[in-house]
């Protein structure tokens, strides 16, 4: 009897044991080397900026589906309290949501309900506002064994106690007294932290390094671009390069060659895959006269993660003269090709060509315009090369190039589907006036291009100035089904299981289409624009889809507006902003001459179009007030609204008095005509 007695409790005691653990959540698995290489286990998490190690940004979360998307709704948002652009991939790990803002700036947040848990502000000196070519923004960190790995936008690696918030480490990765800066995010390959840089139209030169994620030592660095070509290159990649490089005066502007987005790691092949920038300057008749294709510029490099050492390259724009970088969103995946499973590395730089290649030789296996392209006719598949189209290094003569300086894609981050077999594209139409300049000098800490201003002698050209969401079929090479925008500079994708892509817009709108065959089920105006890209998680079998948003970057740097993180769930009933109605317009007298409104025309195109010409959240500015016309030479000429986001335009070529009237003539014509076609 006793015994049974001590055995009952004892029973008693196990079952309450069993009842406590099945109530509490499991203890945290640490993010080490293992995890990152096993992260589609952790269905739930999101651990690294693509996700996995191949980067393809798709979830195998699936509660959230093409059949109950429309039941979308807000479950909670959190203000993080700035002005600027945010374009922050967050992270998310046992519950813990960890992203980053502006000025680098990182939160950690709980993630069912959007409390702020602790914030590390790196303190950026705002010098470096001046000196970040686009926006002061940050793309995300890193986790790895209980630390958060922030690139602070002057140049500093700073490792993160992620329980307390407090720094660890901190190291600084550049030379203070050059415009580097840092926007990237951090990636983890095998105990190291990489991590590289931009700056290339300011004029430096290109690198990427490794550090050790324990202590915050420098493991190896691989420059891109040669150095000083009367000393020896630090290695023997780059004395190779140094032939493709002529003239004496080329490192002298830096080179270029910034690795200032993304970096890939496969740990099957071991090899840590960098997208390198443009050349500094932009024009090759100006950095290296006499041509040259300029190793290591607009490249994909493979290097050995363990030691830095390049093992193949793959020159996406040899000779770069357009700003076409290559450090676009890449992403691994295996796909049969030709018969047989291929190990690819696939690529949307911005000159306009989808390229997929073998990602462990370099091998060029495929390679299509996905944008309209008007600087090469096609990539030759024996040489790798594209075949330019005459006249369009404007050596002789001014030429108007698709796709422009922001590329038909930019750092928007793409996702893939294994499901669909799709690569779910942010794309875009734009384009630039190139000529020559005369009589360059380099000026430091400035901006400079080597390309003449584009003013009013320029051809003028009816730039789209759109963007849409591409569905590409990377084995078929071309389009499966596109959703066009009215703008461009729209955020990144995510694909998820639930037969899903979901995007923001420039304009605001938050978006989930079908991802089989592009129809849209569900929207949500955030009340800003966004460009970052969205990311999913689940919490205690609930699904979540997180995206930054907040306007800013490339072209519409220092624009003021507020951001914000958006998380939605099924059934969410938070309230959402509410969408402003479109301005009715009555028209405003003028008595402007054809003549003139037609030279507004064209003035719009050149300078106004890329920003309020296009579906953002921007002014269109037909509805401005009558004193926006009124005092548009105190705007355009005396920068009066500078800290409001915009810019003055009294230094570009030929912009005066006379120029301000032909816009004001043109906008009022257009003012007009919206008001009869209300």
């Amino acid at each position: 009897m006793f015994r049974m007695r001590i055995g009952g409790i004892a029973a008693l005691a196990v079952g309450f044991v069993a009842l406590v653990s099945a109530q509490q959540p499991p203890a945290p698995v640490p993010v080490d080397d293992g995890a990152l290489v096993g992260a589609d286990s952790r269905r739930g998490d999101w651990l690294s900026y693509g996700r996995t190690y191949y980067e393809q940004r798709f979830s195998p979360l699936d509660q959230i589906s093409d059949a109950n998307a429309a039941k979308l709704g807000l479950a909670w948002s959190f203000e993080t309290a700035t002005d600027r652009g945010l374009e922050a991939t967050p992270l998310v790990i046992d519950g813990v949501m960890y992203t980053t803002g502006s000025w680098s700036v990182v939160y950690a947040i709980d993630a069912r309900t959007g409390k702020e848990l602790w914030k590390f502000d790196p303190e950026v000196h705002r010098k470096y506002d001046a000196l970040a070519c686009c926006d002061v923004v940050n793309r995300g960190a890193a986790f790895y064994k209980g630390r958060v790995y922030l690139g602070a936008l002057d140049g500093r690696l700073i490792a993160i106690d992620a329980k307390t918030g407090k720094s660890a480490w901190q190291t600084t990765t550049v030379d203070q007294t050059q415009a580097y800066t840092i926007t990237g995010a951090p990636r983890i390959a095998k105990g190291k932290v990489i991590i590289g840089n931009g700056g290339a139209e300011y004029g430096v030169r290109g690198y990427v390094s490794a550090y050790d994620a324990e202590t915050g030592k420098l493991a190896w660095r691989f420059y891109t671009v040669p150095g000083d070509p009367s000393k020896p290159q630090e290695s023997q990649a780059l004395e190779a390069a140094l032939p493709t490089w002529k003239g004496n005066d080329w490192w002298k502007y830096g080179g270029g060659g910034t690795v200032w987005d993304s970096i890939v790691y496969d740990p099957e092949i071991n090899l840590l895959y960098v997208g390198t920038g443009n050349g500094s300057v932009w024009s090759r008749q100006v950095r290296s006269p006499g041509g040259g294709d300029n190793l290591y510029l607009a490249s994909i490099l493979a290097i050995n993660p363990d030691n830095g050492e390049l093992k193949w390259h793959y020159q996406t724009t040899p000779g770069d003269t357009w700003d076409y970088t290559a450090v676009q969103p890449m992403m691994l995946a295996d796909l049969a090709i030709g018969g047989r499973m291929r190990k690819v590395i696939m690529q949307a730089p911005k000159n306009g060509f989808f390229y997929v290649l073998d990602r462990a030789t370099g091998e060029l296996i495929s390679a299509d315009p996905y944008v309209t392209v008007t600087w090469a006719s096609h990539v030759d598949m024996k040489t790798g090369r594209p075949v330019e189209i005459p006249g369009s290094d404007f050596l002789t003569k001014g030429a108007y190039i698709r796709p422009g300086p922001l590329g038909g894609h930019n750092w928007q981050a793409m996702s893939f589907s294994p499901r669909t077999g799709l690569v779910y594209l942010p794309a875009q139409d734009n384009g630039r006036y190139f000529e020559q300049p005369t009589n360059f000098q380099m000026k430091p800490l400035e901006w400079n291009l080597g390309i003449a201003p584009i003013g009013r002698n320029s051809e003028q050209y009816d730039v789209p100035y759109k963007g849409r969401l591409i569905a590409w079929d990377p084995i078929a090479r071309k389009p499966r089904w596109t959703v066009e925008y009215g703008g461009y500079w729209n955020g990144g994708t995510l694909a998820t299981a639930g037969n899903l892509v979901f995007q923001g817009t420039a304009a605001g709108d938050f978006f989930a289409y079908r991802a089989s065959d592009g129809q849209k089920l569900w929207s949500a105006w955030v009340g800003t624009g966004i460009m970052a890209p969205p990311i999913t998680y689940e919490i205690a079998g609930k699904q979540y889809v997180s995206v930054m948003a907040g306007w800013g970057g490339a072209f519409a740097r220092k624009t003021r507006t507020f951001g914000r993180l958006m998380t939605f769930a099924l059934g969410g009933t938070t309230a959402l902003p509410t969408k402003p109605r479109p301005r009715r317009v009555t028209a405003i007298a003028s008595s402007a001459r054809p003549e003139e409104i037609a030279a507004g025309a064209k003035l719009y195109a050149t300078y106004c179009v890329r920003c309020h010409g296009s579906n953002t959240i921007l002014p269109d500015l037909r509805t401005s007030t009558a004193g926006v016309y009124a005092n548009l030479e105190k705007i355009l000429l005396d920068g009066v609204l500078v800290e409001r986001g915009m810019p003055r335009f009294d230094v570009a070529e030929n912009f005066d008095k006379q120029a301000v009237a032909a816009l004001r003539a043109y906008l009022l014509d257009e003012r007009r005509k919206l008001a009869q076609g209300q």
